[in-house]
């Protein structure tokens, strides 16, 4: 194999599709299933190969935006991720399914579950379309960032749309869903279905709804060998599968680009809650700052920045409702937070170009003296560069506000960083070295700020970012909620966006967080 096929963008794509899988409460393969499934289906309906390249990646990365609304429906609805994986499959049209969704709004929060109810039922329709919004405008915006193209780009915009209108995030409907979109929401909902109730459940879903959800012909093709389509699936190496199935030529990332395809991910991720937006970004400026004082080369300190921009990749296995939760974790809570940086060394194992990165990404929580999860590990059994990232991630998250603290200063994280390495907890060298490195950070001013922001719009555009509303921006601008509501609105006209989640995302772009 050679160096370029090392850096091939499927293989990178694929992988990290996973995190997707997992956003949206499904278990991992889905989105690699459904691209199967839809380009197999796209070059049975005779698309140009450069059509089917659309169609593959637009279905591998359906659900690109899923965490865009992570915040605000865990709010409303208790568990965002049980939510979505039942809300996928959910025609809205039908009372019954309609109702079998509301079942699992606030499932398990005992006497706070009516509470959820009151608040999705309040939010209506307008409330379900900014949801959708928040999703179709983040996939879009992130593919383009990937370079996808504008088939693919358009096609994630069109991720909420049903073919006879009637539904999604600007109802758009029939010729109007970009081709790409078709294939991938039929393919997504039969890789849904058929893990639900087998093969026949599948046909039965796409011959219900053929006309309603799907594009008539896109739905006759696969009814006509939906055996056979199925019985392939099933049978496959997914992941060889889906590597061979894509169009000639293939792309191709150079060795310089990835960290460009991990800081979209790393967004993704930090999206999830307000609490941890720019967090992947920071952490990985700051170990690989101070892997350069501990003096390692050149190839450790691009595997130490590209871990930790994907080292929190696990985070989206996670309820937003956990994160955010501002009292004590209960166990059962607390295991599952355990488990993210497993996650994410799975996810990155599945990539050829990723996997060196996979251990060290998923030990940014083991402790110097062996106190540390998931593994477990202490001392010299974890490699510098885990060490290092361990410390960066950690003052990192100090410096940053959570559900149940403030923000620490960072000379008070710095100093408390240092003590818990002084009694064993971090590699002192790395300790100290990411102080240093913090220490020497600065925040530029640019001479003008993007997309013709002024002064103001960004102070605004930090406040809505991190989920304040129109009366609470205004409150602490102390300005008028119509002057806030007139800034907001001009915001959005600005960066090309129309929900909160859009706005965060162009925060983290372009710096504008703090």
């Amino acid at each position: 194999m050679t160096a370029t096929d090392d850096l091939r963008l499927a293989d990178l794509l694929a992988a990290l599709s996973v995190a997707t899988d997992l956003g949206m409460g499904h278990e991992s393969e889905k989105a690699v299933r459904s691209c199967l499934l839809a380009t197999s289906l796209a070059r049975a309906c005779g698309l140009r190969e450069v059509e089917v390249r659309d169609v593959y990646y637009s279905s591998m990365l359906l659900h690109l935006g899923c965490t865009a609304p992570a915040h605000e429906l865990a709010h409303m609805t208790g568990d965002e991720r049980r939510f979505l994986a039942r809300a996928e499959g959910t025609d809205d049209a039908s009372l019954r399914a309609s109702l079998q969704l509301l079942g699992v709004v606030g499932e398990g929060t005992g006497l706070h579950r009516p509470q959820y109810l009151a608040r999705l039922l309040g939010a209506g329709t307008a409330g379900a379309t900014t949801i959708m919004r928040a999703t179709c405008e983040v996939g879009s915006r992130m593919a383009d960032r990937l370079h996808l193209g504008d088939g693919v780009s358009a096609a994630l915009r069109a991720s909420t749309e049903v073919w006879d209108g009637s539904s999604g995030a600007f109802r758009t409907g029939g010729e109007d869903i970009p081709v790409p979109a078709r294939f991938a929401l039929l393919a997504a909902q039969v890789v849904l279905w058929d893990r639900v109730g087998g093969p026949g459940a599948a046909a039965t879903v796409v011959r219900e709804r053929a006309g309603h959800w799907f594009a008539p012909d896109v739905a006759a093709t696969f009814l006509a060998g939906s055996e056979s389509h199925l019985r392939e699936l099933a049978g496959v190496d997914v992941w060889a599968a889906v590597l061979a199935a894509e169009p000639e030529p293939h792309r191709h990332v150079p060795a310089g680009q990835v960290d460009a395809v991990a800081a979209v991910f790393a967004d993704m991720v930090d999206l999830k809650t307000p609490f941890t937006h720019g967090h992947s970004r920071a952490v990985a400026e700051l170990a690989v700052g101070a892997a350069a004082r501990l003096g390692l080369d050149e190839a450790a300190r691009a595997r130490v920045r590209r871990a930790g921009l994907l080292h929190d990749l696990g985070r989206v296995a996670v309820s937003s409702a956990v994160w955010e939760r501002p009292g004590a974790l209960t166990t059962s809570h607390w295991e599952q937070v355990r488990l993210h940086p497993y996650h994410t060394q799975r996810i990155l194992d599945r990539s050829q170009v990723l996997a060196p990165l996979a251990r060290i990404a998923g030990m940014h929580h083991e402790r110097h003296d062996g106190s540390g999860y998931h593994h477990g590990l202490a001392g010299s059994a974890i490699p510098v560069e885990a060490r290092l990232l361990a410390a960066a991630d950690a003052f990192q998250a100090m410096t940053q506000a959570r559900a149940h603290r403030p923000a620490h200063p960072p000379g008070a994280a710095a100093d408390h960083l240092v003590s818990e390495a002084a009694r064993g907890r971090f590699d002192v060298d790395c300790a100290r070295a990411v102080t240093e490195a913090a220490g020497e950070r600065t925040v530029r001013r640019p001479r003008t700020w993007p997309a013709g922001l002024t002064d103001r719009e960004v102070e605004v555009l930090r406040l809505l970012a991190a989920g304040d509303r129109n009366r609470e921006i205004a409150s602490r601008l102390r300005i008028s909620p119509r002057t806030a509501e007139h800034h907001v609105q001009a915001i959005y006209a600005k960066i090309g966006g129309s929900t909160r989640a859009a706005a965060a995302v162009f925060a983290m772009e372009n710096a504008l967080l703090h």
